[in-house]
């Protein structure tokens, strides 16, 4: 298992295959076509003369620099990620890339799907398997009462549905 940055401990970085194939497409597209197109620019501006004072030479040298280390990242990342791509064998518990449905004490319900720390989003609903929420569901089952430590203190929350696959159709 790999070292999970600032944790102290082990914990493996999971994946689904979907969150793996938008890194590799975001490295290609970084690596193929903005870094050529950036490198034209620079090299653009640097045909202009003095480039102490040549404000798109030195935006362009930056942008190269977010692009190069982007790329590093993404390179080092895809190879440190375990993509999770079969389906459990007990489909009635929650496990990592679920879609997961709750409902809390307001009888006000939201579905999430539990996915890696790279592919978090909750805007879609996307979220990260370290959080304290997907911690605490984990395991769980149809109908299980869930118990999560928020800033405002417990909070109790009910699994009403579990799936896996795609995203659900009203997301």
């Amino acid at each position: 298992m790999k070292k999970a940055s600032g944790n102290g401990g082990h914990r493996p970085r999971y994946i689904t295959p979907e969150g793996e194939q938008a890194l590799r497409e975001e490295l290609q597209f970084l690596w193929k076509e903005k870094r050529p197109e950036v490198t034209q620019a620079v090299r653009e501006a640097a045909a202009l003369g003095d480039r102490s004072e040549n404000a798109e030479y030195i935006y362009g040298k930056k942008q190269l620099r977010e692009i190069d280390r982007r790329v590093r990242f993404l390179t080092k990342r895809l190879e440190e990620v375990t993509v999770v791509d079969r389906l459990p064998d007990d489909q009635e518990k929650v496990f990592f890339g679920a879609w997961v449905t709750i409902e809390d004490e307001d009888g006000e319900e939201q579905t999430y799907r539990l996915v890696g720390a790279d592919e978090f989003d909750l805007n879609r609903g996307y979220l990260s398997i370290n959080s304290p929420m997907a911690r605490a569901l984990i395991g769980k089952r149809l109908d299980d009462e869930v118990s999560v430590r928020t800033p405002e203190g417990f909070k109790s929350v009910w699994i009403t549905g579990i799936r896996y696959g795609s995203a659900p159709q009203d997301k």
